[in-house]
């Protein structure tokens, strides 16, 4: 192990956290080489982030009580909802709280009698990676079997490949987990949504509180696509307005196997903290960091890559590295639900944002009084705002059918949309991991956009 040498902490230059502005685009391995004879030097570990309260700190409203009316309307076809989420490719480890949190909400749905009469139906397709053609296939399945809504891809460039596929067919793209900032001004004919923020928002955290913890300059290994480059971006712009540098930007692409050279060149620009902004493939670049002689507390991941680790990585290894994953902190209660539903569940990533956007649909569809993708997607906007407030389907669909306007507020935080079809406000979780290689809950940071 290389001796680091302690950098002093710094009060960094922050400055304030400007959530509330207007955005310009109004917006989301290599194995260890043990046998390697290169001389680097590790970067400096001066790393003391501010403690966290831990826990989440918003409380959702009431459910209604008492029966749920009848609906006035009732549709001889019945509402059916696509999923395109991962089970194969690097990010599949994310496909298990995505497609919990889309059982739940069917569950839930129909469970309070379904939409227009008729109980919801669900059908799930792997969405793969951009390495395959996965996607494209699953996705022309789902619109063979009549959806009117596909939820999914968690991945943006996933997303990409399909967007115009699903839109262009009249059905609603709703995805809990796309982050990338293009799809804020995409051509979708008003049929694109997510539950997710732009990685504006993600970007912001992550880069202020990196100079929280006292880092004057940061090193970044990033996967060279739409999510990957968009993050970088909006890290490195926080980060260097705080008063720090960014002094190491390397890319990989997907499907690369070797990481050596972006470690090393990396290290050698001797950062504060390095920013991984990957995938599954921080499975292979974490242990080359430590093999040098990078510190844990050295290292920020973000939600590509926030996983459970404790059966990739020796103990101990990642303890005091720390993360951010948009949402809000999964409740006690709703993680219940979701072990319920799939009783091996390791984390609840976009859980929340999987069981909203299902519910969204649900209500834009009653609102709707149809269950035609192009005019559910007309009353998403209006089920988010201006309303009573409500937080499951039940008490939601019982406001509907009294005449009521809704303000849905769901699991993943606040729900409100723009014209664009992106949320104006979420919650970014900032995470820690501990002994075991997994992560437990620090601080929430809430941001308008």
């Amino acid at each position: 192990m290389i001796a680091i040498p302690q950098a002093a902490p710094r009060v960094a230059k922050l400055t304030a956290l400007s959530f509330g502005v207007a955005l310009l685009a109004t917006a989301c391995g290599g194995s260890p080489t043990p046998g390697s004879t290169q001389t680097t030097t590790a970067p400096s570990a001066g790393i003391a982030c501010p403690a966290g309260a831990g826990g989440g700190t918003t409380t959702a409203p009431a459910a209604a009580s008492g029966s749920v009316p009848a609906s006035s309307t009732t549709t001889d076809t019945a509402l059916k909802i696509g999923s395109l989420l991962p089970t194969t490719g690097n990010l599949a480890f994310l496909g298990p709280p995505e497609i919990a949190g889309v059982n739940l909400g069917i569950q839930e749905v129909n469970a309070a009698g379904g939409v227009l009469g008729k109980p919801v139906e669900v059908i799930h397709r792997d969405s793969g990676d951009t390495k395959t053609d996965i996607a494209t296939q699953s996705t022309s399945a789902l619109l063979g079997q009549g959806v009117s809504a596909i939820v999914g891809a968690a991945s943006s460039s996933v997303s990409k490949t399909v967007i115009n596929q699903i839109t262009g067919a009249g059905v609603i793209h709703f995805s809990p987990a796309n982050t990338s900032p293009d799809f804020t001004t995409w051509d979708d004919k008003g049929l694109y949504w997510r539950t997710a923020p732009s990685d504006v928002l993600q970007g912001k955290v992550l880069g202020n509180y990196m100079a929280t913890c006292g880092a004057q300059t940061v090193g970044m290994i990033v996967l060279n696509d739409a999510y990957g480059t968009g993050l970088q971006k909006n890290v490195k712009e926080a980060f260097e307005a705080a008063g720090g540098k960014v002094v190491a930007e390397e890319l990989y692409n997907t499907g690369d196997s070797q990481f050596s050279s972006q470690v090393d060149k990396v290290i050698a620009a001797k950062p504060d903290a390095i920013a991984l902004i990957t995938f599954d493939e921080a499975k292979s670049i974490i242990p080359l960091l430590t093999g040098k002689g990078v510190k844990a507390n050295q290292m920020f991941l973000v939600d590509g890559n926030m996983a459970d680790y404790s059966k990739d990585l020796q103990p101990g290894t990642l303890k005091g590295a720390q993360g951010t994953i948009p949402g809000t902190f999964a409740k006690d209660d709703f993680k219940k639900k979701l072990l319920a539903i799939d009783p091996a569940l390791k984390d609840y990533s976009y859980s929340g944002e999987s069981y909203d956007a299902v519910n969204l649909i649900a209500l834009a569809s009653e609102a709707a009084k149809s269950t035609n993708g192009v005019e559910i997607s007309k009353q998403l906007k209006s089920v988010s705002e201006a309303g009573e407030k409500c937080s499951d389907y039940a008490s939601c669909v019982t406001l509907l059918r009294n005449g009521k306007d809704i303000d849905y507020d769901g699991q993943s935080g606040p729900v409100t949309f723009s014209d664009a079809g992106d949320p104006t406000e979420a919650f970014i979780g900032i995470y820690e991991y501990q002994d075991d290689n997994k992560y437990t809950p620090v601080k929430e940071e809430f941001g308008k956009l």
